[in-house]
Formats: C-alpha cells, sequence, structure tokens
C-alpha cells in the first residue's frame, strides 16, 4: 500500500519561511564580503588598509510599480536638477523614470516581489526612501548597510491606516501634514518602540496632479456628471452594494463615470465583470481605468465614495462638493485599531462631505439636486487641506533637503 504524503504551506508560512532563507542568504553573503575584503587587504600587504564597498550608493528610493511615479517625481527631479546622482529601483518594467532620460538618477528594474526584497535586502546605502511599507514585518527586512530608511507618506488621510506595524521599523516618516504625526506619537507609546524623527514635507504626488490638472481643458458640451469613485473590498461600496447604487444613477439620465479601486481589477475581477456587461448597453455609464484619476475628476460635478483616500485628491484638487457612504470600514487589521479613537478622516469628512445613506439611493437624483455646496462645506474642504496638504508646491525640494542634510551629517 503506497503511502503519499501532502504538505500545505500556508500564506504567512511562506512568508516566514521566505524571510529565513533570505536572513540566511544576506549572513552569507556578508560573510563572504567580509571574508574577501580581509583577503583584499591581506594580500595588497596593507594590514590596515581600507577597501571601498564599491556597491554603496548615498541615495536610494525603491518605487513598488509605476503608480507611484508621481510620488516619487519631484524629488528625482529635485536631485537631477542639483547635479546629485540618486539610484532609483523600480518594480515595473514601464514605470515612466526609466524612459526620461536623466544625467544623475540611475533607474534600474530589479523585479517585482520577492525578487525585488532579494535585491532591497542586501543593500548599501546611506538613505533609502519608500512607499512600501512593513519593513522588518514581512519580506523586506532592514540590511545591516544601510544607515536609515524613510518612508515618504503618499496620502493626505490618516498614516494609521497602514496594515499593523506597517510603519514601526523606519527611521523616519515623511507627513503631508502635521496631523498625521500625533498618532504615529501614540503608537510608538503604546507599543513601547523608538521614536522616528517624523518630517512634514507636504504631499508630492499632490503637487504634480494639481499642476497636470490645470492642463486639462473645461468640456466644450459639458453634461452634469457624478463620478463614483470607492475604495476595494467587502465594505466598499462597489463591492457591498453594485447595482443597488448604480441602477436609479444610470436611471438620472446623467453622465455616470465609475472609476473602480486599481486593487478591484486584482481582486475583484469577476464583481467588475459582472457589473460592466450589466450596463453595457446604457450608454451614459462609462467605466474609467486609467493609470491617473485627474481626467475622471475634472470631468465631474460631484464625487461619491465610501473611504477611499481620493475622496481628499478630489476636493483639494477640484474643490467641489463629494458624498461618502458610511462603509463601517473594519479597522482590526490595521494601525489605527490600537489607537481606540476615531480616525482624522472620517471626523474631517462629516464636515466636508455629504452622507449618503442606502435608503437614499432610489430617490439618488433628488438627493444629489437637493446638496447645495454649502459654505459651511467649502469651508471644511479648505479646513482639511490646510491640515492635510501642508508645503503645497514644496515638497521634492523638502524630501530632498532631508535626505541630503541626514547622510551628510550622519
Amino acid at each position: 500500500m503506497n503511502t503519499f504524503l501532502f504538505l500545505y504551506i500556508d500564506p504567512g508560512t511562506g512568508s516566514m519561511l521566505f524571510s529565513i532563507l533570505i536572513g540566511a542568504t544576506a549572513t552569507l553573503f556578508f560573510l563572504a564580503k567580509a571574508a574577501i575584503l580581509k583577503l583584499k587587504v591581506f594580500f595588497s600587504g596593507k594590514k590596515n588598509g581600507v577597501v571601498t564597498d564599491t556597491s554603496y550608493q548615498k541615495y536610494v528610493i525603491y518605487s513598488e510599480g509605476k503608480q507611484y511615479w508621481n510620488v516619487f517625481k519631484p524629488v528625482v527631479e529635485e536631485f537631477e536638477k542639483r547635479g546629485i546622482t540618486l539610484t532609483y529601483y523600480t518594480s515595473s518594467k514601464d514605470d515612466p523614470a526609466l524612459d526620461a532620460g536623466y544625467s544623475h538618477i540611475k533607474c534600474e528594474y530589479i523585479g517585482e516581489g520577492n525578487a525585488a526584497f532579494a535585491k532591497l535586502n542586501l543593500l548599501s546605502a546611506g538613505f533609502v526612501l519608500m512607499t512600501t511599507p512593513g519593513l522588518q514585518v514581512y519580506q523586506l527586512k532592514r540590511s545591516r548597510k544601510v544607515s536609515h530608511y524613510s518612508h515618504i507618506v503618499h496620502m493626505p488621510n490618516d498614516a494609521t491606516t497602514y496594515r499593523l506595524f506597517g510603519l514601526d521599523f523606519f527611521d523616519s516618516v515623511l507627513l503631508t501634514g502635521d496631523y498625521q504625526g500625533e498618532d504615529i506619537r501614540l503608537l510608538e507609546q503604546q507599543r513601547n518602540i523608538k521614536q522616528k524623527e517624523l518630517v512634514t514635507v507636504g504631499c508630492t504626488y499632490l503637487d504634480v496632479l494639481s499642476e497636470r490638472i490645470k492642463t486639462i481643458p473645461e468640456e466644450e458640451n459639458h453634461i452634469f456628471t457624478v463620478l463614483v469613485s470607492p475604495s476595494w473590498g467587502e465594505t466598499a461600496l462597489l463591492k457591498k452594494y453594485g447595482e443597488k447604487l448604480l441602477d436609479p444613477l444610470v436611471k438620472t439620465g446623467w453622465r455616470i463615470i465609475v472609476r473602480p479601486h486599481p486593487q478591484s481589477k486584482k481582486s475583484e475581477a469577476d464583481m467588475l465583470d459582472t457589473l460592466q456587461k450589466r450596463y453595457a448597453e446604457n450608454k451614459n455609464l462609462e467605466w474609467d481605468f486609467e493609470r491617473e484619476n485627474i481626467y475622471a475628476m475634472k470631468k465631474a460635478d460631484i464625487m461619491i465614495s465610501d473611504f477611499s483616500g481620493i475622496i481628499f485628491d478630489y476636493a483639494f484638487l477640484c474643490d467641489k462638493p463629494v458624498m461618502y457612504v458610511n462603509a463601517n470600514l473594519d479597522l482590526l487589521p490595521y494601525d489605527a485599531w490600537d489607537l481606540k479613537k476615531p480616525l482624522w478622516q472620517f471626523e474631517i469628512l462629516k464636515k466636508m462631505g455629504i452622507e449618503l445613506k442606502e435608503e437614499q439611493f432610489a430617490s439618488i437624483k433628488d438627493v444629489i439636486q437637493s446638496a447645495s455646496d454649502s459654505p459651511e462645506l467649502a469651508q471644511g474642504r479648505r479646513d482639511a487641506k490646510a491640515q492635510a496638504w501642508m508645503h503645497i508646491g514644496e515638497s521634492g525640494k523638502l524630501v530632498a533637503d532631508y535626505m541630503i542634510n541626514k547622510v551628510e551629517n550622519s
């Protein structure tokens, strides 16, 4: 009788095993490197000689993909303008940086996922900047040959809406607004971990988009347009309500633009396919899958969303009304859960947005027509912008200044 043994490795165990493998590889790498350096010194006859680490790079940026190019572009261009060498690693083969033709920026595609992490975990650098959270938590580990790791917040809403321990092991966090630092400090106290340097630099990608959206011409024959732009997941607007919201919106006769979250195409493809087929014959409903959101936002007269950060992009860049559906976001997997306090983004949304309830979907046309852009809502948008998007137009310079000063003065 033959006996077969089937082994199943769950994702968490797989991640742990990969981390162990990477740790062992890194250890062997550095031991071998140290031995080679000693041999070089020995054979050169210089007992006190110094051998330069040729792999060392002062300044490194890692981008998970081309969707983050607008986050890093102002920083990259500041280094280019100053004539300072910067290494830009990316996990997108078609990252715009690769074809930009910079003179002082060394751009390199390093693969995706584990392939990229394997290279990053062995880096030798003075300063590494990234949007990737979870340093030292999952596969992405701190290299002992890197002096400083910095996370740049790429959203003007709460910095505690990352997955658990998302920012804990960075040396610094670059904020879009001062308010984000308060909750980071609370988490540091609760978890009894080392304080990070918190530096408010503004919002790099909003600086880019604010200039670009000005160049988009106004529509000559504009029709009233509603932009539906939710987050993704079980409690997100499109997944939770779908046709319950879209059916009455289509019946208004207005132009309806539905812009799903980019992650929906990966994680909720079946749901999107079902909805696209349902409205295939409705000429007033458009689907927007463009990489950049500014074209859809420019067309819209009002936005309907949930807990997505695009609400703030739209409010800050377009200064138009926003409606939100309270989706009861489960904070358990996020850092914010440990705070046991309301998130800034939910509290400020009550002052700058109009809550849309499920029982109002059937009369959505009347609800939107009666939802005037009151002075109170307009003031709420201004207040939120002042708190969450500081140093407008200066972010690239401020990030570059911090990186350079940190390395030069360390």
